[in-house]
């Protein structure tokens, strides 16, 4: 009896382990669950990603423009130095924006609008527009260059959204879509390629396509308007000798000259296959040494692949899903149509950009001229985009339940800070 006593309290033990070790799964998909709808999840997706994506860029820039600066300027900090002074500015714009009610961000509408045309019109005023490889986008003003596009990106993002959320079903209708968002964009998107900036004029396209996707606007029209976007670039591919060439090497016809037009996309697939799992090393790059043109800007996937190997790749595109997933949960739960588009005009812009970076990059994509967003070096470009990043963060802190969860983490981290001050100031004593 006493053999037998001992034994059930062993069985029981025995017999419960199974259950536990069943129930351990089930609870851990319960807690990741519980994560994942939790009103403010949007909100820390978009905000880390961007702020790891700011900061490893600045490293890269550091990395990738050390020879660069270091031959033009006397020190390899120039650059980075530039890139740094542009973030510091970047990052209050956003909070301050991030903080900004829905309201009055789709106040700012209109007046956005207007003074994004007015900046893209600078580049007609005689003695304003400079131009680098082509690309004759800039604009100096006061000893500063920027590049006005960037603002029009910004500015057409916020006035679809307020201007497609307003027509509502009226988009059915193909001129409510004509008038006046195809026609705005358009303007916007022809003085761009004054400039010959057909890079950001396909980023403008799909913001537009973006906005007008979740507006709900009929398939039938959205499908003449792609036909027609797709015609014009066929045109403005054979109507130029250089975007010629550089579509007939991505498929490997014509005249393939390795170091004519090709010098880039070769060098970058270079640098990426130096690189291998884990990188040569940060700061370690060969290519950056006057090797690849642009290293620092739309080549900088080239040098993170080449230092930091294919894990640093993967952590970038990791980085930009998580961004994506993050603004695609803004648009599915916010019950505000302006929020919707906006938010898709901006996740379009920014994650259509990246996408086509790493396709240049790798030679999926024909070179076109597109920096990585938050990573590449550019002020102009860094500043809307973390102004736009900033917007959506806004957005997301409007989401049903966001505002109460975010205020009740503040108020459990003033608690505990209210704990552990008193006990500090005890040992002091």
């Amino acid at each position: 009896m006493t053999t037998a006593s001992a034994r059930r309290p062993v069985a029981r033990r025995r017999g419960a382990m199974p259950r536990a070790a069943r129930g351990a799964p089930e609870t851990r998909r319960t807690t990741v669950a519980v994560a994942w709808d939790s009103p403010v999840t949007s909100y820390y997706l978009i905000g880390g990603s961007a702020l790891v994506l700011l900061l490893l860029g600045l490293v890269m820039v550091l990395s990738s423009s050390s020879v660069m600066s270091l031959q033009s300027s006397g020190t390899p900090f120039t650059t980075f130095l530039n890139q740094a002074r542009f973030a510091l500015l970047a990052l209050p714009l956003a909070w301050i924006v991030s903080r900004l009610p829905v309201p009055w961000i789709r106040r700012l509408a209109w007046p956005g609008i207007a003074l994004a045309t007015a900046m893209q019109a600078l580049v007609f005023v005689p003695g304003l527009q400079v131009g680098a490889g082509g690309n004759a986008g800039w604009v100096v003003i006061a000893g500063q260059n920027f590049q006005p596009a960037e603002f029009g990106k910004l500015g057409l993002a916020v006035w679809l959204g307020a201007v497609l959320a307003a027509k509502g079903r009226l988009l059915r209708h193909w001129y409510h879509v004509l008038f006046p968002a195809i026609l705005v964009a358009t303007t916007i998107l022809a003085m761009v390629l004054y400039t010959k900036d057909l890079g950001t004029a396909l980023v403008i396209i799909l913001l537009v396509a973006g906005a007008l996707w979740v507006a709900g606007v009929p398939l039938s029209i959205f499908t003449v308007a792609a036909m027609a976007v797709a015609a014009a670039a066929a045109f403005l591919v054979v109507s130029s000798d250089n975007r010629r060439q550089r579509v007939a090497m991505l498929f490997g016809l014509g005249e393939q000259d390795p170091m004519g037009l090709g010098l880039q996309s070769r060098r970058a697939l270079e640098g990426l296959g130096t690189g291998g799992l884990s990188g040569v090393g940060l700061g370690e790059s060969r290519a950056k040494w006057l090797w690849l043109p642009e290293a620092h800007n739309d080549f900088i996937f080239a040098i993170i692949g080449e230092e930091l190997g294919l894990l640093g790749s993967l952590l970038v595109l990791t980085l930009i899903t998580t961004l994506a997933v993050g603004m695609t949960r803004v648009v599915h739960r916010h019950p505000d149509r302006f929020v919707k588009i906006t938010t898709a005009a901006i996740g379009t812009w920014i994650i259509g950009q990246a996408l086509i970076n790493v396709g240049v990059v790798i030679s999926v994509l024909p070179v076109i001229g597109l920096p990585f967003p938050l990573v590449s070096a550019g002020g102009s470009a860094l500043i809307t985009t973390m102004i736009a990043l900033g917007i959506v963060l806004a957005f997301a802190r409007t989401e049903p339940g966001a505002a109460q969860a975010l205020a009740a983490r503040r108020s459990s981290l003033r608690d505990s800070l209210a704990v552990i001050a008193p006990r500090r100031r005890a040992r002091h004593d």
